[in-house]
């Protein structure tokens, strides 16, 4: 199980004051890694969650998409020393159908989804080949990375790209010993999808389709960050894991 540990290692997680991020903090704790967050609002939740496992937790409040990624990196260095992971969790989304799509809708979630997570990988991974360290990158994905799904232009676009970016960032990083992954999460019981859970019949239909009968909880994502941070995927380059309950085998 040494293959797993994170002792000793810095994991910065954008967005986890809640959902997903919270979720994939405390995992990552409980494999032995200090935490520096990233979130628009105070993760005192997080944080209690964090040290109550005997971990650091240190606190970056940022807007993605309009803080310089420069400087959230710089900020979370000065805390914390080091960085040795970076999880790509925050993320946006805007609703309606593509003939009514404002721009204003399509470059808050593009901003936040897809360029915040490629300018922090870039000055997180400066950091990891100055200090020739290697290093583990996660990207969080989405089922419409694959899919097209309806009324989510932008967001379908953004998870998109964030497959293709995963894949190039793979390509050309593994030489320096940093991982660039993905995970995929499907349909999550989070505040992105309450709309859609509130929704009878859209719910009815997601559900129908899921061989796991259930939506996702944050919690399922703990195992996959888990092993792509670790050593135990140190081979594992541009690869998504899907954590989507068969959804896409369906």
């Amino acid at each position: 199980m040494n293959l797993f540990s994170l002792e000793g290692q810095v994991a910065m997680v954008t967005g986890c004051n809640k959902g997903l991020g919270q979720a994939l903090a405390v995992a990552l704790a409980e494999a032995g890694a200090d935490i520096v967050g990233v979130s628009r609002s105070s993760a005192e939740k997080t944080r209690d969650r964090v040290e109550a496992l005997g971990r650091n937790f240190h606190g970056v409040e940022a807007e993605l998409g309009r803080d310089k990624e420069d400087a959230i990196v710089e900020r979370a260095l000065a805390q914390a020393g080091k960085l040795d992971i970076l999880v790509n969790n925050a993320g946006t989304i805007r609703r309606a159908p593509a003939l009514e799509f404002s721009e204003n809708d399509w470059d808050a979630v593009i901003d936040v989804n897809l360029k915040a997570a490629f300018f922090l990988s870039q000055q997180v991974a400066r950091h990891l080949v100055e200090r020739g360290a290697g290093g583990k990158i996660v990207n969080i994905a989405s089922v419409l990375s694959f899919q097209g799904g309806v009324c989510v232009p932008s967001y379908t676009a953004s998870k998109s790209g964030i497959l293709g970016l995963t894949r190039l960032l793979a390509n050309e990083w593994a030489a320096y010993g940093i991982n660039v992954n993905a995970i995929a999460p499907g349909y999550m019981a989070t505040d992105n999808t309450q709309a859609l859970r509130e929704d009878e019949q859209r719910s009815a239909e997601i559900l129908g389709r899921i061989p796991a009968g259930r939506w996702g909880s944050p919690e399922d994502l703990a195992g996959a960050v888990v092993f792509l941070c670790s050593n135990a995927a140190n081979y594992v380059h541009g690869h998504a894991l899907a954590v989507d309950g068969g959804w896409l085998a369906r």
